[in-house]
């Protein structure tokens, strides 16, 4: 993938990230998820890609814009033809509530390389680059801390790890707890957690429990970039969605997907924070009509990581 490309992407998250901040602690989940997707799509047209949302904001009867399967980009003779997975507003929630960690994300991989995976539960582990290649969802919570807190060089009471504060979880959280770890309990958001551990200044060593799908495929791009490693098997919570997830090609259901399976090739991750959060500082709003992004953008194929540090002028270009 062309390279250049990244500052085009940037532009994108930037747009999604600065509309939905204006709803920060607003309450209202649904205006802020909107005006991410809006600003996002619109930002999509100029670009000259011949991009698919293969991962996006739902199936087209559910989602009048970013849907699975939407064509996005100028999309002329010379555009490189390439697989986006995005979420506008990853967090929700956390927006609405002027919470930490939420984020507007693109992961971009050659046509054919990302994992089609459905709108269903996925069970995830993610690490950061020294613990790459131990950990695994077929071994137990307590082995893997222990794997991580030996490469890290840690005693056990000193790894934290990051879980989503559901109900189906309380099983995994008194299982970590009574080992000793540290938890760190999120609402939401975990695309950002689950990149984290590859940020040895996060204070988070670990990721584990089941959450969105389609957000599994975003962080296992965001982790090949960094060098760190996930892993996701896919919880279906009916027979419907197993038989969905067949149709889209998925031949072994029950299977535990590396790293490599989910994001294949060469990808690129981009991402702008909303709100402050471990991987991001959040919209910053300005005197005198003007706000400023923080941004994150890496490849592959480059190791390369940049942080983009943007200020907006709106009395000049409203987004």
């Amino acid at each position: 993938m062309d390279r250049n490309l990244a500052l085009e992407f940037v532009r994108i998250t930037e747009a999604a990230a600065l509309a939905s901040a204006r709803f920060m602690g607003r309450g209202d989940e649904k205006a802020a998820d909107q005006a991410a997707v809006d600003a996002m799509r619109k930002a999509f047209d100029s670009v000259n890609i011949d991009g698919v949302v293969v991962i996006g904001e739902g199936e087209r009867d559910e989602a009048p814009m970013l849907y699975i399967g939407e064509k996005v980009g100028r999309r002329g003779s010379d555009s490189p033809a390439i697989d986006i997975a995005l979420d506008p507003l990853e967090g929700t929630t956390i927006c609405a509530t002027g919470g930490v960690g939420s984020i507007s994300v693109i992961a971009v991989a050659e046509r054919g390389n990302f994992l089609h995976a459905p709108d269903t539960y996925m069970e995830k582990i993610a690490c950061g680059p020294r613990a790459r290649g131990k950990i695994s969802l077929n071994k137990t919570p307590e082995d893997n801390v222990k794997i991580v807190a030996d490469v890290l060089q840690k005693k056990v009471e000193d790894v934290t790890v990051v879980i989503l504060d559901r109900p189906r979880h309380r099983e995994l959280i008194e299982r970590v707890r009574a080992m000793g770890a540290r938890i760190r309990l999120i609402g939401d958001g975990d695309v950002s957690a689950g990149i984290a551990p590859c940020w040895e200044e996060s204070g988070i060593d670990l990721l584990m429990g089941t959450g969105g799908a389609p957000e599994g495929v975003i962080t296992a791009a965001g982790n090949k970039c960094l060098g760190g490693d996930f892993e996701g098997r896919l919880k279906f919570r009916n027979d419907g969605e197993r038989e969905r997830a067949l149709k889209m090609g998925i031949k072994d259901p029950d299977k535990v997907f590396t790293l490599e399976e989910l994001a294949r090739g060469s990808v690129m991750f981009c991402a702008t924070g909303v709100t402050d959060g471990p991987l991001l500082k959040g919209v910053t709003t300005l005197p005198g009509a003007r706000a400023r992004t923080h941004s994150i953008v890496m490849r592959s194929h480059t190791g390369t990581i940049r942080r983009v540090e943007a200020e907006h002028n709106f009395n000049i270009k409203n987004w």
